[in-house]
């Protein structure tokens, strides 16, 4: 992602900014927006601010969260995700160089797995973090000479190029840094859907399986055969069967942390599983209208109820879109 190249507009003033793969446009105050806003994603942390789109959104998500499941340190999400910027611009490509494939281009004919399982942003993820464990003091060396004793890449000084942005990536998406990660969804109608034997519809049973490839075992809860009927507000979405609640308890820094990494990944997967609403200590981001506004502080409903749950302190909730 070369982030910082501007192009000048004529005589109006606009900039476009290059950003991954496409133009965001900003205009001069006095014209307004040339442009509607895009839907696309952003990571926004001290360290600065980086926006990619949902396709890459995606991808960085399943990278991120594999470091996650398997207890890595964020220092491997980010040479992990600078070394898919590198090798595929965090896209799932079909193609490469010889028989080069997928997020990372690992071939199959060097022993990284078949072209089916390379092509899988969980295996793949998965085989390059099997080797950068084996890397000695991978977590102190440059995150381009790291990734290139993975990679044995004919550039290894390349990786370098994208290490601002996987930072600010991995430190979002890791949950290191709370309500940095927020996605622009625009909400198309889908058919309404009827619940199933778990007592969840076809898109909220996909969020649950969804969230276990890339984490694994959670807790969850929030549903039951035959549905719910109590337990929570008027209206809910857990009612029609159409919410998850991923619990982390006993609320401590470290369960915080992971209930932001699977808040956050679940806002980076919005668009591909249908999300709605996504909830976590405080904060609330909803797609549609207000997605553009990013996260948004939640107000707890005022009823009886333990503070910390109504707080969704301790689970991260989701729900889908009904139709």
């Amino acid at each position: 992602m070369n982030r910082g190249a501007v192009v000048a507009i004529g005589a109006v003033g606009a900039l476009a900014l290059a950003v991954g793969a496409g133009i965001s446009w900003i205009s001069g105050k006095e014209f307004g927006p040339l442009l509607p806003p895009r839907e696309q994603c952003q990571a926004t942390v001290s360290g600065g601010s980086v926006v990619v789109s949902h396709e890459q959104a995606e991808s960085a998500a399943i990278i991120v969260g594999i470091a996650v499941r398997r207890g890595l340190p964020a220092r491997a999400a980010t040479i992990a995700l600078a070394t898919a910027y590198q090798e595929s611009g965090l896209r799932n490509v079909t193609h490469g160089d010889r028989d080069s494939l997928g997020l990372f281009q690992q071939r199959p004919s060097q022993g990284w797995g078949t072209a089916a399982q390379v092509q899988d942003p969980h295996y793949a993820a998965g085989k390059f973090y099997d080797a950068l464990v084996k890397v000695k003091n991978y977590q102190t060396l440059a995150v381009t000479v790291a990734a290139d004793k993975v990679q044995r890449s004919a550039f290894p000084n390349a990786y370098a190029d994208h290490e601002a942005d996987a930072r600010i990536l991995a430190s979002a998406l890791t949950g290191q840094t709370a309500a940095a990660f927020s996605c622009t969804v625009n909400t198309d109608s889908l058919p309404a859907e009827t619940m199933g034997r778990t007592g969840l519809t076809p898109r909220a049973e996909a969020v649950r399986k969804d969230l276990a490839e890339t984490f694994g075992k959670l807790s969850t809860g929030g549903f039951q055969a035959g549905g719910v009927k109590t337990g929570h507000m008027e209206g809910s979405a857990h009612y029609e069967g159409r919410a998850v609640d991923i619990f982390v308890k006993p609320i401590s820094a470290p369960t915080t942390i992971k209930g932001w990494a699977v808040a956050q990944y679940l806002v980076a997967r919005a668009e591909h599983l249908g999300i709605r609403t996504v909830i976590f200590s405080d904060k609330i981001w909803t797609a549609g209208g207000r997605s553009d506004n990013g996260w948004r502080d939640y107000t707890a409903p005022d009823r009886p109820g333990n503070k910390d749950t109504l707080r969704h302190l301790d689970h991260v909730h989701v729900d889908v879109i009904d139709q």
